[in-house]
């Protein structure tokens, strides 16, 4: 399934840039950062439930905010780019 990943994390007060880059680190592990704090990650159900739990235990609800955005097996047909940045086919290769 792919789940759309976005965040915002308050980096005024101390310990903000840190979960900031902690929450970065952790989305890349799942998945392409498409803008500065969006991430898609196509990812089975556990691996989701895996990611869901260690983003859930990095924010503080009480200053940052973690969305998630379900687009499931047929996302495909759920996402359409326009603009300077190109866009990724999460199925195809990957050269690391």
């Amino acid at each position: 399934m792919m789940v759309l990943v976005c965040y915002d994390v308050e980096t005024v007060k101390a310990g903000g840039q840190k979960r900031l880059s902690h929450i970065a680190k952790t989305c890349k592990n799942f998945g392409q950062r498409v803008q500065n704090s969006v991430f898609e990650c196509k990812v089975a159900p556990e691996q989701w439930e895996n990611l869901k739990s260690k983003l859930l235990t990095i924010y503080k609800p009480e200053a940052d905010s973690l969305r998630f955005y379900f687009l499931g097996a047929n996302w495909q047909n759920r996402v359409e780019h326009h603009g300077a940045k190109k866009g990724y086919n999460p199925d195809g290769t990957i050269i690391v």
